[in-house]
């Protein structure tokens, strides 16, 4: 059973950093593409960044500021968030390609 379980959201102030962990069971994120999405309030989900052999690719308002990584730990990636604004202020979901989700962490940057 393919389960994604987000981590790391957090309050930061503007100009802040925060990691988010993805940790998936049921398959190899080695295998798939892997994403990062976000959400605000009342406004559709949109693509954050994505890694997929080794090759990544960026939403444009995060290009670099953010980085997403294969993590360290087991079956994990990671998002690195530098430079924080408070538009960055959204539910940031991972995700197995075009499939299944993770239930979201909060990230919230304000002063």
């Amino acid at each position: 059973q393919v389960q994604l379980v987000e981590s790391g959201g957090g309050s930061v102030q503007p100009g802040g950093s925060l990691t988010l962990s993805c940790a998936a069971s049921g398959f190899a994120v080695d295998d798939f593409l892997m994403a990062w999405w976000r959400q605000v309030p009342g406004k559709e989900r949109e693509f954050v960044a994505a890694l997929s052999a080794g090759r990544t690719t960026y939403a444009e308002f995060v290009k670099g500021r953010f980085t997403i990584y294969r993590g360290y730990a087991e079956n994990t990636v990671m998002l690195q968030m530098d430079m924080l604004e408070p538009e960055d202020t959204a539910v940031y979901f991972c995700r197995k390609g075009l499939g299944p989700w993770g239930q979201g962490t909060q990230v919230t940057v304000s002063s």
